[in-house]
């Protein structure tokens, strides 16, 4: 098997013990490819031959490699709600490989069979779930926002029982760790039930630094540097969540990787009439993960991450709070520029002009009074700055006025090379992604393929592919989207 994939040993492996828990995937009946990304394969240095029996079988779960297998523990807030204790419950990690970049990455098993930590459950995950996350994570790194990867999934041959029997199928994630904040709650947690000190939350750190931020292991407070690079990432990623208007859906502090990266597409969406209260989560009745409320949430899991710091911080209870403090309220500043500099390069203006604010004011005003289409306005806007003649509703008179002027400050050229750089063409809409799954499920595979094509490179639009552009027909709006896992 080691002539398929140059698996490592997983570094998780050097924690305490009581971080995971051995695991072995559950071989699948009957497994054959759905879809194997061979791209991706490239960029890690893994093979790209799909057609070995040997790879099938070690990516389906049914011949994972010599060593150990784990699935890792980690607790969380779910809908605000504590839960001490609960782990990857269906998925295994079954080694790590280095890229070609020296980059090191995770090779997770999804949807593998259950494990110590399943909790009653399966283990098993439904095609529809896997590929939902295959098409999300894929379109999220086209638009070039930090994200887990998928590497492959592969039908298992059979049923998982949820709402009726679904076809079963393993997805195989590709991570730059899975560390989560609630990773570091658990570690917290541990320790402060045995009342020895940070041991777990320390050595958790110092993993958690070597893997993601070297760097910061020579810093004067490490981990104060560390936890500041934390928000920083998280200010950086959710800004651009925003601005494509992506909907994560589950933002439990459990789904929030210190890597920087999405994680965990479940009720995920991308927004079409923009709606700052949109919610397609059907478990997010309250709307605590609304679109709005993104940065917001953020912040306030990265203060649960805080709090698990604190005894790394500083000895003293009361100092260590306040250094807490002040690097966690760097998180609405680092957001606002993110974000700031994201609507400029949306819009052609030019960088750091304060003009630009009563501009990006008019902008979401107008946008939730008249509801446009999220991506399609922008592109549209660049259509327009290009020399297009434009016919806005008179709604919009106000920002296109404003527009205009901040525009003309800018080099044109530059502005629209901006323009089409930020603003992609198409998404993974949401009746386009329910649509290509429910084919999938009845066998075909073609729609499946040709979104993904067509989202390697949304800033691109091939002519065969404008009707993907298109917002949905008031039939096809998809009111609600589900976990399906």
């Amino acid at each position: 098997m080691g002539a398929e994939i140059p698996f490592r040993e997983s570094f998780y492996l050097g924690l305490p013990s009581d971080f995971y828990k051995a695991a072995e995937p559950s071989p699948p009946p009957a497994p054959h490819w759905v879809v194997f990304n061979e791209r991706l394969a490239r960029d890690l240095g893994l093979p790209q031959n799909s057609d070995t029996p040997d790879l099938l079988n070690l990516l389906s779960g049914g011949a994972p490699p010599d060593g150990d297998n784990i699935a890792l523990a980690y607790s969380g807030h779910q809908f605000g709600v504590w839960n001490p204790l609960m782990g990857d419950g269906r998925a295994v990690i079954v080694g790590e490989v280095a890229a070609p970049d020296g980059r090191i990455y995770d090779i997770h098993l999804k949807g593998s069979g259950p494990t110590p930590f399943a909790r009653r459950g399966d283990g098993r995950a439904t095609l529809s779930a896997m590929l939902r996350e295959y098409l999300v994570s894929e379109a999220m790194a086209g638009l070039k926002i930090p994200t887990t990867r998928s590497l492959a999934v592969t039908a298992t041959g059979a049923p998982v029982f949820r709402d009726g029997a679904r076809p079963g199928a393993v997805l195989t994630r590709v991570a730059r760790s899975h560390i989560r904040v609630g990773t570091f709650q658990y570690a917290a947690g541990r320790d402060a039930a045995e009342e020895q000190g940070p041991v777990r939350v320390r050595a958790l750190a110092d993993a958690a630094i070597l893997r993601h931020d070297p760097d910061l292991a020579q810093a004067e407070q490490p981990y104060l540097a560390f936890y500041r690079a934390v928000v920083a990432r998280q200010a950086s990623l959710i800004a651009q969540w925003m601005l494509v208007g992506f909907i994560h859906g589950v933002m439990n502090s459990d789904n929030m990787a210190v890597s920087g990266e999405t994680i965990d597409f479940g009720p995920c969406a991308f927004m079409d009439s923009f709606n700052m209260r949109q919610v397609y989560s059907s478990i997010d009745a309250a709307g605590r993960y609304a679109y709005k409320n993104q940065p917001s949430i953020a912040q306030w899991n990265l203060a649960r991450l805080a709090e698990s710091f604190l005894p790394l911080f500083h000895d003293d209870e009361a100092t260590a709070l306040r250094v807490a403090q002040e690097a966690l309220a760097t998180f609405p500043t680092l957001y606002a520029q993110n974000l700031a500099a994201g609507l400029e390069r949306k819009l052609g203006l030019r960088p750091g002009d304060p003009d630009n604010e009563p501009v990006f004011a008019l902008l979401w005003k107008t946008l939730g009074e008249t509801r446009a289409d999220f991506t399609n306005f922008f592109v549209r806007l660049t259509e327009i700055a290009d020399g297009e003649d434009a016919a806005p509703d008179e709604a919009w008179a106000p920002f296109m006025e404003a527009w205009r002027a901040g525009l003309e400050k800018n080099c044109r050229i530059e502005a629209l090379a901006a323009m089409r750089a930020a603003n992609p063409k198409i998404i993974a809409r949401n009746h386009r992604v329910e649509q290509t799954l429910a084919a999938a499920n009845d066998g075909d595979l073609k729609p499946f393929h040709r979104l993904c094509a067509a989202l390697r490179n949304p800033f691109e639009l091939a002519p065969a592919d404008a009707d993907l552009q298109a917002p949905p027909k008031p039939e096809e709006v998809v009111h609600e989207t589900f976990c399906g896992t």
